[in-house]
């Protein structure tokens, strides 16, 4: 008989690993052959799902909740505490044995009842989905919608699991379960992909599911009537345990095994799409800290402008402290609730502290995203240090990867069981951190720091001209993709820049803003303007999209740009490119990574700034307006 299990401790160290010793040695001596997934505080090597699906029972040791329980649906199951595995392995090895025979000799008629339900050819299906992008905001709730509009519409349902920045409510496993294929949408990493394990599946980056919705339901419909129909040529392999699917639903298939050949899959996603995944990871952890910071920064200021006078912008920056050094006043034991300067300054040193934590945030779920929890230690340290030496966000990059691929190597390494429980709370984050720091700090640090120095003193050096044409150049980054990868290049840039010295990296922060702005503001112009050149959806869209443009969110105009792109596209690159190269000339500073208009008040120059962005909107509204004009009507709603 075959066995698999699950030991996890709180610690993840001793116990997980006496448990599955325990437990092998208690199926050998029982004639079994049993496997253990050992989910210790390095991280785990998930048992291969072919493994899981050709076992006939499974027992859980466990004192922590099992990741990605999940895999192991349908298979008779005992479920203790890591001791009870330690002290009476060989009663849980009889226990898994006795289920496993009832189990067996109970599915005598299951074939005939599966042929049945798959043969049900057509009718409506159910849909389930995730959604992601990397900031997780807007493409996230915007494919989420799109599917879910669109699976209405061809007569079938859809539930999505948004996997936004605030966090997602995971699906329920029977509502999974009872699900006929999966779309995902994601230009992240899927979080519990397991839990989807056997699903006909599609699976595409966030873009394709908000232009093109319809089609991805499409193929997931198609995909549904080719695995019925197959689990009806093809009756199920003698012996198989996994248990009948719902009525309805599709039989479910090994994860490991052949796939249906209409499947996509993302799994041997290139090179490049991978080092954009794990450096988006770094970015949307940081951001928080960006806008947390930032915000009370510029409070900070406003604060010390209204209480200070010309020089409280200045004061608050030298005079105030936590420590009380070199004179200074010391807010933690001196604070006056009556004082505005000192309100001032509490703003502005929570503020700096929070900025304190962006390269070493960066750097440590770079890390995360190539390695797992093993990545975090040394990707935080190595963080630390770049932020230490100078090296910016720039260093933090290259920790980041360093500090990944370091702790990944090192946690693959095959070691005797008598070291495994010291491996992650000692050899992986201990040579993983010496590693990383010691690159940095003997190796790669002075060169990055240069580096970094010299693009700090080139952007703050530019002015006039140079300025303005790097505005344009940002605000082309912005306007062409809408959310994309080169508008989030360009997001990246100026956010992590936040950080820095100087007054450039702010006006890139509103120029980046502004830009982005635009797209989503002028086509709910457009269509106020000229109604007639756009459809019915079109409008209802515009009517939608000055929220999202207020609000700085791009992905406002992408239904617009999916129906028409040549001429929306077009648009919005003048458009986008005339308010960045503004922005740069009028000297607008912003020190908030978003929020739109709804944070005017923290803009510096804000008249400006609101100039510059109905400027671009009057130019890509009039060159949209045109294009169409010249165009053949649509059909009108």
């Amino acid at each position: 008989m075959k066995l698999i299990g699950v030991t996890s401790c709180p610690t993840g160290i001793a116990h997980t690993y006496m448990a599955a010793e325990a437990l092998e040695q208690a199926a050998k001596d029982a004639g079994h052959e049993m496997i253990v997934e050992t989910q210790g505080s390095a991280g785990s090597e998930p048992l291969d799902q072919a493994v899981i699906d050709a076992a006939d029972a499974v027992i859980f040791a466990h004192d922590l909740e099992v990741k990605d329980k999940s895999r192991f649906a349908g298979k008779p199951t005992v479920d203790v505490g890591v001791k009870k595995a330690i002290g009476g392995a060989a009663e849980l090895v009889a226990e898994a044995e006795r289920l496993a025979t009832e189990q067996s000799s109970g599915q005598a008629g299951t074939t005939s009842g599966a042929a049945a339900s798959s043969a049900a050819q057509d009718g409506p299906l159910t849909f389930v989905g995730v959604t992601s992008c990397p900031t997780g905001i807007a493409h996230t709730y915007m494919a989420a919608e799109a599917l879910e509009q669109a699976a209405r519409e061809a007569g079938h349902e859809m539930i999505v699991e948004t996997q936004g920045s605030a966090g997602s409510e995971p699906l329920d496993q029977a509502v999974i379960d009872a699900a006929d294929a999966v779309i995902f949408a994601h230009d992240l990493e899927v979080k519990d992909k397991s839990r989807f394990a056997g699903k006909p599946t599609v699976d595409v980056g966030v873009k394709k599911a908000i232009s093109d919705a319809p089609a991805l339901i499409a193929e997931a419909t198609e995909q549904v009537r080719a695995r019925r129909a197959e689990s009806v040529e093809a009756p199920p392999t003698a012996g198989a345990t996994a248990p009948v699917a719902a009525a309805g639903a599709t039989a479910v298939t090994a994860a490991g095994g052949s796939e249906a050949p209409a499947e996509r899959r993302r799994e041997g996603a290139g090179v490049g799409t991978r080092i954009r995944q794990w450096l988006m990871t770094g970015v949307s952890y940081m951001i928080p800290f960006v806008a947390a910071g930032g915000i009370l920064i510029a409070l900070g200021f406003m604060f010390a402008q209204l209480f200070g006078g010309e020089t409280g912008a200045i004061d608050v920056t030298t005079n105030y402290s936590l420590t009380g050094a070199d004179g200074t006043t010391n807010i933690l034991q001196e604070f006056n609730l009556l004082d505005g300067m000192h309100w001032a300054a509490l703003l502005f040193l929570i503020g700096g502290a929070s900025f304190g934590f962006l390269v070493p945030i960066l750097s440590g779920f770079i890390a995360y995203g190539i390695a797992d929890r093993p990545g975090l230690v040394p990707g935080i340290v190595g963080g630390a240090i770049a932020n230490s030496i100078g090296a910016g966000f720039l260093g933090g990059i290259v920790t980041g990867f360093i500090a990944g691929f370091v702790a990944r190597w090192i946690s693959g390494w095959k070691v005797h069981k008598g070291v495994r429980g010291v491996m992650p709370v000692v050899v992986i984050p201990l040579l993983s951190t010496l590693i990383t720091g010691g690159l940095m700090i003997l190796l790669l640090g002075r060169p990055i720091a240069a580096l970094m120095t010299l693009l700090n003193d080139t952007l703050n050096g530019m002015s006039g001209a140079n300025a303005m044409l790097l505005g344009a150049i940002l605000g082309l980054m912005m306007g062409f993709d809408l959310g994309g990868p080169l508008n989030k290049t360009a997001y990246t840039f100026a956010t992590a820049g936040l950080a820095a010295s100087g007054d450039m990296p702010l006006r890139i922060m509103a120029c980046v803003m502004a830009a982005g702005m635009v797209a989503p503001l002028a086509m709910a112009l457009a269509t106020q303007l000229r109604p007639k050149l756009f459809t019915g959806p079109e409008r209802e869209n515009g009517r939608a999209a000055w929220l999202l443009g207020f609000s700085f969110i791009s992905e406002g105009a992408i239904p617009f740009a999916a129906a028409d792109p040549i001429r929306v596209i077009a648009g919005s690159l003048a458009g986008s490119a005339v308010t960045g190269a503004l922005v740069m000339a009028f000297g607008s500073t912003l020190r908030a990574p978003h929020g739109g208009l709804w944070v005017v008040p923290l803009i510096g120059n804000p008249l400006m700034f609101l100039v510059a962005i109905l400027a671009g909107m009057a130019v890509m509204t009039a060159i949209v307006i045109a294009l169409k004009s010249f165009a053949a009507s649509p059909e009108r709603a």
